[in-house]
């Protein structure tokens, strides 16, 4: 039986291009239609935002939107390095490319002190993302805490270029909400620029074809759903991986707004669904994590959003509905 979850966030409008890393333009991400539940969202994600506040970077806060009935609602994270009183303090400031190097950083409370206690999600204390900015590099790590509050990691990134990191998380302090934070990460090297993702509805890895079914929709609920096959066969016997039979990820190009959902309990395959609302209009790239036969792979694809009717009366000048 398929599993179902929904993604309940809004974002304002989408950045249509990438930024520049070490002096070499971002491309622009091409875009996709796939073609359409509801359920259960990851607790935080994308929900507890706090619009127009600053981080120490300089990012402002999650960019808010508003919803089918007309409430205001919080966009996405990993848009501000600081929220809610919680720092991502980014301890490694680039890294290089071509060889494994590790990262270190910790979670600051207001006072500075590094946080120590943490709720456990799906198994982890944190949630370690990784990609970059042209989205054709992704990581999803799980780092090491130390006794101090220090979190560890290392990774092998095989190309130079502007990356940011996110980090996924729920203080332990009572009445603490789950958070994404966001830092800039820059890695050092020869930069090759990369053809950008293309616009398609399968993917293969390893052996693993993974087809997208669905059509993701700006401000309105549709389903989406992953299949696994081998071989030309459906894979049925999917193996759970941190607690859930998938994980996604989904990734606004321009800005890397970050969502961070988790699939109903069900399985084991060959399909697993999503029911989801997109924040905007845009260009998205999703990265499903699945394991089988015990190893973790991930299939990645590039969507368009088209604006949905209300957006494009808005655009017009004309009243929203």
């Amino acid at each position: 039986m398929n599993n179902g979850l929904k993604i309940t966030v809004f974002a304002a409008a989408l950045a249509a291009t990438f930024g520049t890393a070490y002096g070499v333009g971002r491309a622009a991400d091409p875009l996709v239609s796939t073609g359409a539940h509801a359920p259960q969202q990851h607790s935080g994600h994308g929900a507890t935002g706090r619009d127009g506040a600053t981080g120490r970077d300089g990012a402002t806060g999650r960019d808010g939107a508003t919803g089918r009935d007309g409430a205001a609602e919080h966009g996405p994270g990993g848009l501000q390095i600081s929220e809610d009183g919680y720092t991502l303090a980014l301890d490694t400031p680039a890294v290089a490319a071509g060889g494994r190097t590790g990262i270190r950083f910790a979670i600051e409370d207001g006072a500075g002190r590094k946080v120590t206690a943490f709720r456990r999600e799906h198994g982890k204390e944190l949630h370690f993302i990784l990609a970059s900015r042209d989205l054709t590099e992704y990581r999803h790590l799980h780092p090491v805490r130390a006794a101090d509050g220090t979190w560890s990691t290392s990774v092998d990134l095989p190309k130079a270029g502007d990356y940011r990191v996110f980090a996924d998380f729920t203080p332990a302090a009572e009445g603490a909400e789950n958070l994404t934070l966001g830092a800039d990460l820059p890695v050092s090297g020869t930069y090759r620029p990369a053809a950008p993702p293309v616009a398609r509805t399968t993917a293969e890895v390893e052996g693993y074809r993974v087809a997208l079914g669905g059509e993701l929709r700006a401000g309105r609920e549709s389903e989406l759903e992953l299949t696994i096959s081998r071989n030309g066969k459906p894979v049925t016997d999917l193996q759970p991986y941190l607690g859930a039979y998938g994980h996604l990820v989904a990734l606004r190009s321009g800005d890397l707004a970050y969502l961070h959902v988790h699939p109903n309990d069900g399985g084991p395959g060959p399909a697993v669904s999503f029911t989801a609302t997109a924040p905007s209009a845009g260009t998205y790239r999703l990265f499903l994590d699945f394991q089988h036969e015990g190893k973790v792979r991930t299939a990645a694809f590039t969507v368009e959003v088209e604006p949905s009717v209300r957006t494009r009366i808005g655009a017009n000048g004309g009243h929203q509905h």
